[in-house]
């Protein structure tokens, strides 16, 4: 099994390669986004970092906080889309 974290506040260059190589230091990571705006294509300051279950507790508490190329990244875990508010 597996469970998705939320990682916020990324520095704009920051890669989806970049949060697997950083996350992989505190477990198994399965897979890494960086999401994107759709019409300029450049970094929204936000991804995902899919791990196994076992692990992500110890990368939450391991890297909410941390510093990552000069920002400070919150890291929790994922909220699904129907957990969250309606945006109208």
């Amino acid at each position: 099994m597996s469970r998705t974290l939320y990682v916020g506040n990324l520095p704009w260059s920051t890669r989806a390669e970049d949060l697997q190589e950083v996350f992989s230091a505190h477990g198994e990571v399965v897979g890494s986004r960086v999401i994107s705006d759709r019409e300029t294509g450049r970094s929204r300051g936000f991804g995902f970092v899919e791990v196994r279950d076992e692990d992500a507790d110890a990368m939450i508490a391991a890297m909410n906080g941390a510093d990552m190329g000069g920002r400070i990244i919150t890291v929790n875990e994922a909220r699904s889309r129907d957990d969250r508010p309606d945006r109208g």
